[in-house]
């Protein structure tokens, strides 16, 4: 047993063999100090009795973790990556755990290629056919001492961590493994202070849950529209940039057998194509149609009246200044419909430039981009207002209902919470959006695309931590986080909910029932 930390220990580590033990407890002396968690390494040999049986000889800790070498199973795996397993196995039981994308997204940034999966403790050393066995099983490795560790833990964060050392291409005595151990060792002492991050990370916490969030009518109906035109025309269907941006659901419809193009010339000709959610400007249009294809437009209808209003006020001759944020596809689309009559607007600085280009007696319009903050809109409307006192706006607000409800929603969560997470993509603006509008009130705000992007160290202290996803974002992945968060410690999840929506928009014709 190494002990490094006194008789309140925060983190037991447990190893099976000396060698593995000394690696870690190498790679831990660094971590020590301070207000770093205090940690004790411990050797419990070989093989599930003998762990089992060093298991029940513990001391008392706030968190255990198993880590060590281990053996692939799994065709993906290689010799010197490391499985952060997502639950153990062993006979019909198992034991899940929750914190594995946390410790895997570390891992990551620590150098280290780590993957999640499952890990599977056998009572002997598996060889080839057996291996074979347990990846059909779905398993991504296999060792001997997990089980009894993960079932000694009881309800405390639990967390099993193997470095790979043999596949079954690659049995443990052949030459070539057993000199990719030295490079183990090294791997294994830099997983140490990882886990003492996890461990720092771990304790009670709650998890203010902004509503709403998450999935908006405009995205469900777009996201609907691509799995719709799946189903009546088969794969491959088109779609013109990311459907909405995520992605999460990128990655789910490729798999169903959507292509993601960035331009139609991508495109065969009279091929099932679909515009995203954001809009297209009318060249576009005018490009499809030359080309015969077969377009399904998903634009949601509140980026379509956009474009109808800056097409009205262009048509009686003002300038139309658009309120937006440069290269967004939504802010392309609505200058494509008003071409020499439109101008970009990003901030405040920019009304005055924009006043340049406006002739004496011309009339002014202004436009919003739908997923702006709405304070941060109103703000640059106000300048355009005072700089031209008749400039007039849409009739009724750009701005989506759903980017401002989320925006009320994290604000009523943001207040009370150490540390505020928004989940989504870093192109997607109304994520971007709601990550500036917490980081307000928040004394720390976080994008994140899932929990394999949430540092530990924001975690260390975080004891209120306030949850909300962007329009864009599948609910799924905020349960995800909750998941997570939930293999640190108790969780206890409150839903702050500002409002109610029930929106619902009509499928284009090409796809209705």
């Amino acid at each position: 047993m190494t002990d490094l930390g006194d008789a309140m220990t925060d983190l037991i580590v447990c190893t099976a063999l000396g060698m593995e033990a000394r690696a870690v407890a190498r790679g831990l002396r660094p971590e020590l100090g301070g207000d770093h968690p205090r940690i004790r390494v411990v050797r419990v040999g070989m093989g599930p009795d003998r762990a089992a049986r060093a298991a029940a000889l513990l001391p008392p800790a706030a968190a255990l973790a198993v880590t060590g070498f281990g053996g692939a199973v799994h065709d993906g795996l290689r010799p010197g990556d490391v499985l952060v397993a997502t639950e153990v196995r062993s006979g019909d039981r198992v034991w899940p755990c929750p914190s594995a994308p946390l410790l895997a997204g570390e891992l990551l940034r620590a150098g280290l290629p780590a993957r999640t999966g499952p890990l599977v403790t056998s009572p002997h050393v598996v060889t080839g056919r057996g291996r074979h066995a347990l990846a059909r099983e779905g398993a991504c490795a296999v060792d001997m001492e997990s089980a009894p560790l993960a079932e000694a833990a009881g309800a405390r964060p639990f967390a099993a961590v193997r470095v790979i050392v043999d596949t079954p291409d690659a049995p443990l005595l052949n030459l070539a493994t057993m000199g990719g151990a030295v490079a183990a060792r090294r791997t294994l002492a830099r997983i140490g202070p990882v886990l003492a991050r996890w461990a720092a990370a771990a304790g009670p916490r709650r998890v203010l849950l902004a509503s709403p969030r998450s999935f908006c009518a405009g995205v469900e109906r777009a996201i609907e529209i691509v799995e719709r035109a799946l189903d009546r025309f088969g794969a491959p269907v088109y779609v013109r940039k990311q459907i909405v941006h995520n992605i999460h659901v990128v990655r789910d419809l490729e798999r169903r057998g959507a292509v993601f193009v960035d331009d139609l010339a991508e495109v065969p000709e009279g091929a099932v194509t679909v515009f995203s959610a954001h809009g297209v400007a009318p060249a576009v249009r005018e490009e499809a149609g030359r080309r015969g294809l077969r377009v399904v437009d998903a634009t949601c209808p509140l980026v379509a009246k956009v474009h109808a209003e800056a097409r009205r006020f262009a048509a009686r001759g003002d300038l139309v200044v658009l309120i937006g944020h440069a290269g967004h596809e939504e802010v392309e689309g609505v200058l494509g419909e008003v071409p020499g009559a439109g101008v970009l607007v990003e901030d405040e600085a920019g009304v005055a430039d924009a006043a340049q280009n406006v002739p004496w007696g011309r009339g002014v319009a202004y436009l919003t981009q739908t997923t702006l903050a709405a304070d941060e809109a109103g703000r640059v409307a106000a300048a355009i207002r005072r700089r031209f006192p008749d400039a007039e706006g849409p009739r009724g607000d750009d701005i989506c209902y759903a980017t401002t409800n989320r925006q009320h929603a994290v604000r009523a969560v943001a207040a009370q919470a150490d540390l505020v997470l928004v989940v989504g993509s870093a192109n997607s603006s109304n994520a971007l959006r709601l990550t500036e509008v917490a980081a307000r009130q928040a004394p720390l705000a976080r994008l994140i695309d899932d929990p394999g992007d949430i540092a530990l160290d924001w975690l260390r202290g975080a004891r209120t931590v306030g949850l909300t996803a962007g329009a864009s974002t599948p609910g799924a992945m905020v349960d995800a986080v909750v998941a997570a968060l939930g293999g640190l410690g108790p969780l206890e999840v409150e839903e702050r909910r500002v409002t109610e929506e029930n929106v619902e928009f009509t499928l284009p014709k090409e796809v209705r029932p």
